[in-house]
């Protein structure tokens, strides 16, 4: 059974940066973009799918909070945010690292070795 890796993220709409008005021009020679367009959005979502992402889930909110808590649109807000939700099949280089370390092994104390009883040396005989 495939495994899953998710990963949640904030991706906001804006064609004003340099790099994402050549992108639009290239992918789309003839068309104007307003300033938030949603197809500003691609070069990320580009990035992340050649990184092996794939995007599940993309919903608009009206902000997100300094605390990462989200405003819902209630259709009086405007907003260019996009709360989006990615997987991609886990591999063991995609594990994540635990965040406790793992149990490291004790190293096995050195087998007890039997007392050395020192052996008297022979002295020599003395004459009395």
């Amino acid at each position: 059974m495939a495994q899953w890796e998710y990963l949640t993220l904030f991706v906001e709409a804006n064609a004003r940066p340099k790099e994402t008005q050549e992108f639009l021009k290239r992918r789309f020679p003839k068309k104007k973009f307003v300033r938030y367009s949603p197809e500003s959005l691609m070069p990320e979502l580009d990035r992340l799918g050649a990184e092996g992402w794939e995007l599940v889930h993309m919903e608009p909110v009206a902000q997100v909070g300094g605390k990462g808590d989200v405003l819902f649109p209630a259709g009086t807000k405007w907003g260019r945010t996009y709360f989006c939700v990615f997987k991609r099949a886990k591999t063991e280089l995609s594990r994540p690292i635990p965040t406790t370390p793992p149990v490291q092994a004790q190293p096995t104390p050195p087998a007890p070795q039997a007392p050395v009883t020192p052996t008297p040396t022979p002295t020599p005989a003395q004459d009395e």
